[in-house]
């Protein structure tokens, strides 16, 4: 069989890394979009705080899908990945016209439309990453790091399109000569709600779009008939070579063994892999998941709006985008050295401990009312968020020698990280009130 196309080979590229956009994308849209929903809903900015548990109930999802394994084994990721899709559409489609309905609970009105969806979409979320990632063992290592790429859109598109909506945009009225400032002047956004999540459904069709399209693209991933022969990407096969420069230069096929819902022959290599070398892989996606899916994100606004809404802004949409450069970088240059991803751990954690430090010594952190202080929390998190995303990137491909079991791991290790991350910071963040923010246009830190 020929090599595929360049044409093939880019247009499988972009099909992944829509696929991999859709991840994520609703939970994180719920999320860029609560400045406006809370000021319609009853919880108020106690609305947070109810969606970190539900995303953390959305770990049912992951028992949901080892269920599906134990019923149907041999069936693949196809069914689970489309039931995934499915639900993120609807759940998404329906916030748009359901949003802000209340109903009373024991006595006080709730947003249950608005929660029970939540649930849901975190429910698929959760399960995507122990559906996307094995499936993506029927390619070859590049197109991995395309999914990272795209599932880094997942983060920044929503955030982009809250930008552009306008959320949480103020001014500050002139100094009054009393001395008692005025409240500060709230723009209202450019469109509602509704026309967001409208918005945001349509980037999760375009995901479940792609995903049709690499089925058409790519048949023999699903289709083989048993004992077929032909080329294919050999991941596990006795007697072939696992060295990673090969797998990246393999067809875009997958071995018969695997079509066929048999498993393959695990290979020393892929063994030693998913033995004390794999630990460590596993170890760092989890650390690293647990800190930019848990901690940082808790203290993110903490750390940031002592120095401005434009700080704040400015730290999200370029920490975010700093997530599928990180990608782009990994394309050309992947580091393969354990010590070496490391070390490039210990250098996020630096950052990430200066950015926890700032959020704790909030509202009055070093520098505030400077710009210097506003380049250091931003570069910070552009710089924090771009070295845990490479280092995502490179374990996750590193792991792609062990095949489907390895990837299974994988998203488990990120799915586990991120639980543990975001349990470690509800009580001071919830309960203990660790950290304390200041108000808009009120200097906090004067004499």
């Amino acid at each position: 069989m020929a090599a595929p196309t360049l044409g093939n080979l880019v247009l499988t590229h972009v099909l992944v890394a829509l696929f991999g956009m859709g991840s994520w994308a609703a939970v994180n849209g719920i999320w860029v979009e609560l400045p406006v929903v809370v000021k319609d809903l009853p919880e108020g900015w106690s609305l947070p705080s109810y969606l970190s548990v539900l995303v953390a109930l959305g770990n049912l999802g992951l028992l949901v899908v080892t269920l599906w394994r134990r019923l149907a084994p041999g069936k693949g990721e196809r069914v689970p990945i489309q039931v995934v899709q499915a639900l993120s559409v609807v759940g998404t489609a329906l916030l748009a016209p359901l949003w802000h309905r209340v109903a009373p609970v024991a006595g006080q009105l709730h947003s249950v439309a608005f929660l029970t969806l939540a649930l849901v979409l975190a429910m698929a979320c959760c399960a995507s990453n122990v559906t996307f990632l094995p499936f993506l063992s029927h390619l070859p290592p590049p197109f991995l790091r395309s999914f990272f790429l795209g599932q880094g859109l997942s983060a920044l598109l929503p955030c982009v399109l809250a930008l552009v909506q306008g959320v949480g945009r103020l001014e500050c009225p002139p100094a009054p000569t009393n001395g008692t400032p005025g409240p500060p002047l709230i723009f209202p956004e450019r469109f509602p709600a509704s026309t967001f999540f409208w918005a945001l459904s349509a980037l999760l069709v375009t995901s479940a779009a792609a995903f049709q399209g690499l089925l058409l693209l790519l048949p023999s991933t699903l289709s083989v008939p048993p004992g077929g022969s032909g080329p294919g990407l050999q991941v596990g096969a006795p007697g072939a070579e696992q060295e990673e420069e090969e797998e990246e230069a393999s067809p875009l096929q997958e071995p018969p063994s695997q079509a066929a819902g048999t498993i393959p022959s695990p290979d020393p290599e892929a063994l030693q892999l998913l033995s004390a070398r794999g630990a460590c892989l596993l170890g760092l996606l989890a650390i690293t998941n647990a800190l930019t899916n848990g901690v940082l994100p808790a203290v993110q606004s903490f750390s940031c709006l002592p120095y401005g809404r434009l700080a704040y802004h400015l730290a999200a949409v370029l920490g975010s985008a700093a997530n599928p450069l990180a990608c782009f970088l990994a394309m050309g240059v992947l580091c393969r050295s354990l010590s070496g991803l490391g070390g490039l751990s210990l250098l996020g954690v630096l950052f990430g401990a200066y950015l926890m430090a700032l959020a704790v010594l909030s509202p009055c952190p070093p520098l505030v009312g400077t710009s210097a202080g506003v380049v250091f929390v931003v570069l910070s998190w552009v710089l924090c968020l771009g070295v845990f995303s490479y280092v995502k990137v490179a374990a996750s491909s590193l792991l792609h020698g062990g095949g489907r079991p390895a990837l299974l791991a994988a998203g488990m290790s990120i799915q586990v990280g991120s639980l543990l991350g975001a349990v470690a910071m509800f009580p001071p963040t919830s309960i203990y009130q660790v950290f304390r923010s200041g108000k808009d246009c009120v200097d906090s830190c004067g004499p």
